[in-house]
């Protein structure tokens, strides 16, 4: 998608993970990976005060009062269990709410929020601290020492209950509205286009046209590519001694017919099945690797607040705010020429692309409100002034965008739409 660039992206260069820690990586974004991880550590965390207090060579006893440390967690147990179903109901109303109101391609992103699990995560740990401190306590597991113990990690875990459930309360204001989706959906897009700027071929050769003799190795799922292992294509290709193409990249809708790599050699049966399972098919398309579907889902929001039963233009003129912030980023980018994978070769996504998917929805739906039309204009004319070497680009998105509001439009709002046309192309069509 991108040429050569005299200017340096923003930030640090994102390199994109394979193998392990691609996969610790989906993991760790997983609301039931973090919480499980609290819930283990709150356990570990409640039977260490009884081993602790066995193994100190010294003794700290605090007269606590008959059954004071039971009476607090049996509070902690009760409240911690209606604060998380209070939680859960939370998220998803604002899961609800985003797939709505903006787009179901949103939802996953909310999902991953890392202020939601973490509160989500602490309850849970606090419900099972308290839970295993009650059951310990009735059996007698404590001594008199390890109860001191256990009373101080109960204060320490009520701080942090009360900490955590501050911030969940001020992150409740704004979790899930139109403008944090549409932040998150832009974080989401920009992430992944200024990784796939600095880096369009994944670290591989480019090509643009398959050469002949080439074999087709096909997959046996239907569904979207989400992820390609490229450092394990590479091994296989060298091992092999062969090149490898990639023809279905993340985001390509694929099924058993479809190929998803092709080889300049005959493969082994073990080389094939390796290949294949570099490259991740799943029911619906992930932000991981996809540079498409950032731009893709703001689109749609942009789309769906044009509709008649919404009517919101104020929402479009916020997402084409956004498209332009994402792309004037992406275009300032620096590619990378380094080639880490010899033997494999892919074809990137091309910028005209990438601003169809972004504009043209907004272009069509929005083509009969002008505050919508004369801003995108606007957004346009800014890119093409951004990146005059591909000015051509968003030039002829101008051109069709205002060829489609032109015959929608009444005559009073062609003329404001015109005025803008010219001050911004210069011309007519």
């Amino acid at each position: 998608m991108m040429g050569p660039r005299r200017r340096r992206g923003r930030g640090k260069r994102t390199r994109m993970t394979t193998g392990i820690g691609a996969v610790l990586g989906r993991i760790g974004r997983q609301v039931w990976a973090r919480a499980a991880l609290y819930t283990i550590a709150s356990v570990v965390f409640a039977l260490a005060a009884g081993a602790v207090g066995t193994l100190v060579p010294f003794r700290v006893v605090v007269d606590l009062g008959q059954d004071s440390v039971g009476t607090i967690l049996q509070i902690i147990a009760s409240s911690m269990l209606t604060v998380t179903t209070f939680s859960l109901t939370a998220m998803v109303t604002a899961y609800s709410a985003a797939t709505t109101t903006a787009t179901p391609r949103a939802t996953q992103l909310l999902i991953e929020d890392r202020t939601s699990q973490n509160a989500l995560s602490t309850f849970v740990g606090g419900f099972a601290f308290s839970l295993v401190g009650l059951i310990a306590l009735s059996t007698g597991y404590y001594g008199e020492q390890g109860r001191t113990i256990l009373f101080f990690g109960t204060l320490v875990m009520v701080a942090l209950i009360v900490v955590t459930l501050l911030r969940w309360i001020a992150h409740l204001s704004t979790f899930g509205r139109m403008a944090d989706v549409i932040d998150r959906v832009e974080t989401a897009a920009l992430r992944t286009l200024t990784t796939h700027a600095e880096s369009p071929t994944l670290g591989a050769r480019r090509f643009t046209e398959l050469p002949t003799g080439t074999s087709a190795v096909r997959g046996d799922a239907s569904g979207y590519v989400t992820f390609i292992d490229i450092a394990v294509i590479e091994r296989v290709a060298a091992r092999a001694d062969l090149g490898v193409y990639i023809l279905a990249l993340p985001g390509s809708m694929v099924d058993a017919r479809t190929p998803l790599v092709a080889t300049t050699a005959p493969l082994e049966d073990a080389d094939r099945a390796a290949l294949i399972r570099a490259v991740r098919v799943r029911p619906h398309r992930d932000y991981e690797q996809d540079p498409r579907l950032g731009v893709i889902a703001l689109a749609e929001i942009g789309s769906r607040a044009l509709s008649p039963a919404t009517n919101d233009p104020g929402t479009a003129i916020d997402v084409i705010a956004a498209l332009q912030r994402v792309f004037e980023t992406v275009l300032s980018c620096t590619p990378s020429d380094d080639v880490a994978h010899e033997h494999v070769f892919v074809r990137p996504v091309v910028l005209p692309d990438l601003v169809t998917d972004a504009f043209r929805p907004l272009a069509r739906d929005g083509a009969s409100v002008v505050e919508v039309q004369i801003r995108l204009q606007k957004c346009l004319d800014a890119l093409a002034r951004t990146d005059p070497e591909r000015s051509a680009v968003f030039r002829t998105m101008a051109a069709t965008a205002y060829e489609r509001s032109h015959a929608a439009l009444d005559e009073w709002d062609v003329g404001d739409l015109e005025q803008t046309y010219r001050a911004t192309s210069g011309r007519l069509p």
